[in-house]
């Protein structure tokens, strides 16, 4: 720890400085954000007029329009973006209809930090966010797991004046509980409602699956009852969780009787209660007893779903009836579901792993013509051919999809690769990078902070502090993303010491730590259950300037600390 703190050198300015136009020379010429300030002349009249007074408000160029490839709808974001930001230092109203419309791309493109930002200078400006764009924003934040910005973000709309939701507080609780700590989330859910949250069905489902994920479905069982005793008022998909939790831990005959229980309890089964059953009997290989319960679905007036077909497909494909399986599919795509990139996946990848490489490549081809593009879930379906020995095999097929993607091929395989490790088949990653290399394709610094990634995640912790050697070995130079995701991967494995050495290996190659550095670790203390030492480290690193006041403000709410900062 004494090297963290003896070491940490200082941010030079938290302070909101105005906005000044950033420099854009890193980008091709043809996006460069300064044509778009170059052609304002071009904009129409009214627009221009608009733009004499400092109050005045003003549009965005049309992102939308052009080009459709990926690369290419970045930067025309990313401008939109610039050009927001700019325009809003220099005193200028963003029209709302057309910003919302940007935070809703930025958080399709997982930018949400820039989406936040979006938000702020709606609100800033004197602007009326809508409520959806709000919730919306709110559960994309903790979805991606930055609740601590999504708590930050809810403040702030309360401050201009905007009363949260039932909806807006449930995210927040669904995110603090996807970050494993239950504890946390109840004592945070008792201070929601000495601010008014009246918790409702949905906040009580979130409890419970919670409950079973961390401490087993008998635990979220006794949850219930405590909640029921309390005067709380579950529905149905507060007992479909703990059918989920049953189903989860094999006790599928007596998810059985409490699927049977339902009716004395109130609660007719509606499709996604039948589908948890069956998906669990299907996959058992219990066929009649699944046959039964269709019947009785369908008798029930209960018409399947694309989920109960693609539970049948996987779970066919799973016990090697593949036949059975393209059945299903094919008396599917007949009716009124199209089949998606999950319905074809689990086939492709029994047929790699009984290396039927050319019935691979028919599925494939039934899958394009039918208007269906692969996904992340395809790629680590063909990385099964690599696990039974068939790498060049596997390369093959990827790089034909390669041909067929509206992308650039370093994109698509720098892509792949990071699908891979984050599905946990890392091996597999690196021996088609192998290949990858062999056909040009050189890995760079956002390729290797997904291996490093990928080997934490299948925790392989010291694999992965290997990867700084295979870099060195490639004449390349690590960076700091590099660094910080490898401290984020040990630190999620609760070796916060490994992650201090690595940061001690940063200082000795003369690394310059950012504030991302050392927000991961005080989070990792706090997740080793040490939030005195967190809180600690947090206020010795806010003294030596080395962590904005923003976020300290973001880890307080997050994890409860005292405000330590002074």
């Amino acid at each position: 720890m004494a090297i963290l703190l003896n070491s940490t050198p200082p941010i030079t300015n938290h302070s909101k400085n105005p906005q000044i136009l950033p420099q854009f020379h890193h980008f091709p010429a043809k996006f460069r954000f300064s044509r778009v300030l170059l052609n304002l002349t071009s904009l129409a009249s009214t627009q221009t007029a608009a733009l004499a007074s400092k109050e005045s408000v003003f549009t965005l160029p049309n992102w939308r329009s052009g080009k459709t490839d990926s690369k290419t709808k970045d930067y025309r974001i990313n401008d939109a973006f610039l050009y927001l930001e700019y325009m809003f230092g220099k005193g200028h109203k963003p029209d709302v209809y057309q910003a919302t419309q940007l935070l809703y791309d930025l958080c399709k493109s997982k930018r949400l930090r820039k989406a936040t930002k979006v938000m702020e200078m709606i609100l800033d400006s004197g602007g009326v966010p809508d409520a959806a764009s709000y919730n919306f924003l709110v559960s994309q934040l903790c979805k991606r797991g930055n609740v601590g910005h999504a708590m930050q973000l809810v403040e702030k709309m309360e401050d201009h004046g905007y009363p949260t939701h039932t909806v807006t507080y449930n995210s927040l609780v669904r995110g603090l509980c996807m970050l494993g700590n239950l504890n946390q989330t109840l004592l945070f859910i008792d201070k929601l409602v000495g601010k008014g949250l009246v918790p409702n069905a949905f906040t009580y489902s979130i409890l419970l699956e919670a409950a079973y994920k961390e401490r087993g479905v008998d635990e979220a069982m006794r949850l219930l009852d405590n909640i029921v005793a309390k005067g709380g008022e579950p529905n149905l998909v507060s007992y479909n969780v703990l059918l989920t939790g049953l189903c989860k831990e094999n006790r599928t005959d007596e998810a059985l009787s409490f699927f049977r229980e339902l009716p004395s309890k109130g609660f007719a089964p509606n499709v996604v209660t039948y589908n948890i059953l069956l998906r669990s009997l299907c996959r058992e290989g219990r066929w009649d007893e699944a046959n039964g319960l269709l019947a009785e679905m369908v008798e029930a007036q209960l018409s399947p779903s694309l989920v109960t077909y693609n539970i049948l497909i996987s779970s066919l494909a799973f016990h090697g009836r593949t036949d059975n399986a393209l059945k299903v599919l094919n008396e599917m795509s007949k009716g009124e579901f199209k089949p998606i990139a999950a319905t074809y996946n689990p086939i492709i990848a029994r047929l790699c792993e009984e290396k039927k490489v050319e019935d691979v490549m028919k599925c494939l081809d039934l899958m394009t013509y039918r208007g269906c593009s692969p996904n992340e879930g395809t790629y680590n379906a063909i990385a099964g051919l690599c696990k039974v020995g068939m790498v060049q095999e596997g390369f093959s097929i990827i790089n034909s999809l390669s041909s067929k993607q509206n992308s650039l091929n370093h994109d698509f395989y720098k892509n792949v690769i990071s699908g891979l490790c984050r599905k946990g088949n890392t091996f597999p990653a690196f021996q088609l990078l192998y290949e990858m290399t062999r056909y040009g394709f050189t890995p760079d610094s956002y390729t290797y902070s997904s291996l490093i990634r990928g080997l934490c995640l299948e925790g392989l912790l010291h694999e992965a502090m290997e990867v700084f050697s295979i870099i060195e070995e490639s004449n390349c130079r690590a960076d700091i993303d590099n660094f910080n995701a490898l401290i984020l991967g040990l630190c999620k494995s609760q070796r916060t010491d490994l992650s201090l050495e690595i940061y001690d290996m940063m200082i000795e190659k003369e690394y310059m730590p950012n504030e991302t550095t050392y927000t991961i670790i005080v989070e990792g203390i706090a997740h080793e259950g040490e939030r005195e030492l967190a809180a600690l480290v947090l206020r010795e690193l806010y003294s030596r300037q080395v962590i904005g006041r923003s976020t300290v403000d973001r880890l307080l709410m997050q994890y409860d600390f005292e405000d330590l900062t002074g």
